[in-house]
């Protein structure tokens, strides 16, 4: 497995140099956040990266929630959803599994 030191993360656990993530950075990512990925949050951690490709930024709970409704569906474009994949904070620490800066907005 491809692990990254340390040093490759900030001190809240975003990856520093965005071009070292992989499927595998993402896996040590979520351990970090004691998250097991399934197909369900890897759909929304691809979702997030095509957003940032798009807007050039990483998406606030609100945008990212509007974003996923247009893309994954009503069902799917939910807080509640993403809150049972991403507890807590699911736009911060889905972007930091996603090898994204931190939202603007995120505390």
């Amino acid at each position: 497995m491809n692990t990254l030191p340390a040093e490759a993360f900030d001190s809240e656990g975003f990856l520093r140099d965005l071009s070292q993530w992989d499927a595998e950075v993402a896996q040590q990512i979520a351990t970090a956040e004691n998250l097991q990925l399934t197909p369900a949050h890897w759909e929304v951690l691809n979702l997030l990266r095509a957003y940032y490709r798009e807007f050039d930024s990483s998406p606030a709970m609100r945008p990212l929630v509007k974003y996923c409704a247009i893309n994954l569906g009503a069902d799917k474009g939910k807080s509640i959803y993403l809150m049972s994949l991403f507890p807590g904070s699911p736009a911060k620490i889905g972007s930091k599994i996603a090898g994204l800066p931190k939202p603007d907005n995120c505390l």
